[in-house]
């Protein structure tokens, strides 16, 4: 939200100086992430939101990483280093110190002061001061700039950012007089007694000073507590007892002040943001399927009607256009998707997929994918640093890198463009139209000319003419009794073994399969029944008596 409304600061101080040793991490604890942002990031973006004149970020621990990553986020950053002296308070002293030399400094380029030499000396900065952590993501411009208008509207000298938590263990506790409200003053937790500590109004270390009113009190801060710090909560009892109005504007959100201590927190907010994220995606016209497995990072931009399925995560600055789908299982880190794209179980990075494409299952786009509109990047299928035109399509098991493929051309199955050479990567270019056959190897740098074929099985060395059949497959021979000779007693010549006695066996004879059994049979020590000797001529058998006329048959049975 970028609204500073009608109130300018002169400048945001952001606290990132703290080690956060509850991180137990090698890394700062600013530089801790979420939703596709550090914490540090997250607090320049709200501090830039209200448009000061200058923004300082205070380091001190791991001091060179925190101020090269706030940089790269800011380079008109402010970098003030915070000495030895320990607490919020003497990174504001220091802040202030820079700020107010770089407010002298542009004065004096901008020759103002009535013209004696050394008039810029004791222009110092003029105006409202926002001092924010680095390590409270969830704080929002919105949030601020409420604060900033009721700073000025009520003319005060401090405003302090609270809010009411049910366990206020480990805040400061906001301390009020009775009958106005106004604050008298803020006690941390181990200076606090036990009557104070039941209050629940809490510190959010977030506030706006008027520059004068800082810079007074800055100078009579001590360090007499109970921690030995120079506490910038103290700014606000000298204020008030300096005559100027030190008023709480107390938030709803308790989320959008609550800090990072440990890696637990960091979870609980990077949730929170989440969720927040997706519900203002969905109230604008995105479908979100199932938010407790989908995540999106704040600098990702999705168009109405877009569709994200379960198990999706849109990283950095992912840009996904009306009408397409994305996921299930699919993770895009910079990736722009076009009107009506589909994009299953896919990991892809710094690709460009384009109107009515189609992505998935089980692809990866590394950086320098192309895919053209109504173009098909498939099933396991791999491509880097590649152009696919419109309407072609890679359907599986291949992989493309540093490759241009043309409009409506189909490539074939388990098919690569052989890139490197070990030294140098080599360009492959097919043309439009163009078919090639399954199991291709394509040894870049070569050319397929437009509405050529490639035969299955092909290496393709050589550049292929536009329309030509291009194959490179020899004649197949096949080295019988291979295996049995060079690969005996194993599995393989066992299974060949058994395979040809089959084959055998079902092209002999009926008379010669009977001679082979018996043979098996008698090679085994079985015994073998002979068949029965048959003599040389056939027995004589008298013939029969003859039957008297008129015999009743019957009668030859009793």
């Amino acid at each position: 939200m970028t609204n500073p409304g009608t109130h300018r600061p002169a400048a945001v101080i952001v606290l990132a100086a703290g080690e956060g040793t509850r991180m137990r991490s090698s890394t700062p604890k600013v530089l801790h992430s979420l939703a596709g942002r550090s914490m540090l990031g997250h607090a320049l973006a709200t501090a830039r939101a209200l448009e000061p004149a200058r923004v300082a970020v205070v380091v001190r621990h791991e001091r060179e990483r925190v101020a090269e990553h706030a940089r790269t986020l800011d380079p008109q950053v402010l970098l003030v280093d915070q000495d030895d002296i320990p607490g919020t308070g003497r990174a504001v002293q220091v802040a202030m110190t820079a700020l107010d030399a770089a407010a002298q400094a542009g004065a004096a380029s901008a020759g103002e002061g009535p013209g004696v030499v050394g008039s810029a000396v004791g222009v110092g900065l003029d105006g409202a001061v926002v001092v924010i952590a680095g390590d409270v993501p969830l704080l929002d411009a919105g949030t601020l700039t409420e604060l900033l208008e009721a700073h000025h509207a009520d003319g005060n000298a401090v405003t302090v950012l609270t809010t009411d938590v049910q366990d206020p263990t480990g805040y400061g506790r906001i301390l009020r007089e009775s009958g106005s409200g106004d604050v008298l003053g803020i006690v941390e937790e181990k200076d606090a007694d036990d009557a104070q500590r039941t209050i629940t109004e809490i510190n959010s270390s977030i506030y706006v000073f008027d520059a004068g009113v800082l810079r007074g009190a800055l100078g009579r801060l001590d360090q007499d507590n109970a921690q030995g710090e120079v506490y910038l909560t103290d700014v606000l009892a000298i204020a008030r007892g300096d005559g100027g109005h030190v008023r709480a504007l107390r938030t709803d959100d308790p989320f959008a002040v609550e800090g990072v201590n440990d890696r637990v927190q960091l979870a609980v907010l990077r949730a929170e943001l989440n969720r927040r994220i997706l519900e203002d995606w969905m109230r604008a016209g995105v479908t979100v399927v199932d938010p407790a497995t989908t995540w999106v990072d704040v600098d990702v931009e999705l168009a109405p009607d877009v569709t994200i399925l379960p198990g999706t995560q849109l990283h950095g600055a992912t840009v996904v256009a009306s009408g397409a789908t994305i996921g299930p299982d699919t993770t895009l880190t910079d990736v722009e998707v076009g009107p009506g794209a589909t994009v299953v179980r896919t990991h892809g990075s710094l690709a460009v997929i384009g109107a009515d494409a189609s992505v998935g299952p089980f692809a990866y786009l590394r950086p320098g994918t192309v895919l053209g509109e109504h173009g098909k990047i498939g099933t396991f299928v791999e491509t880097k640093n590649a152009t696919i035109g419109t309407g072609s399509k890679v359907p599986h098991l291949s992989y493309v890198g540093d490759a241009t493929i043309g409009e409506h051309t189909n490539i074939g199955a388990a098919s690569v463009t052989v890139n490197y050479d070990g030294v140098n990567k080599h360009r492959t270019t097919i043309g439009s139209y163009a078919r090639t056959g399954a199991d291709n190897m394509f040894v870049a740098p070569v050319t397929v000319g437009d509405g050529a074929y490639t035969g299955a099985g092909s290496v393709i060395r050589r550049d292929v003419p536009a329309g030509a059949l291009a194959v490179s497959a020899s004649p197949q021979r096949s080295i019988e009794g291979w295996v049995a000779r060079a690969r005996a007693g194993t599995p393989a010549a066992e299974a060949a073994a058994r395979a040809n006695a089959s084959r055998d066996e079902q092209e002999l004879s009926p008379q010669a399969r009977a001679e082979r059994e018996r043979a098996a049979t008698a090679a085994s020590g079985i015994p073998v029944t002979p068949p029965p000797v048959l003599p040389d001529q056939p027995a004589h058998l008298p013939d029969p008596a003859p039957r008297s006329a008129g015999t009743d048959p019957k009668d030859l049975a009793r």
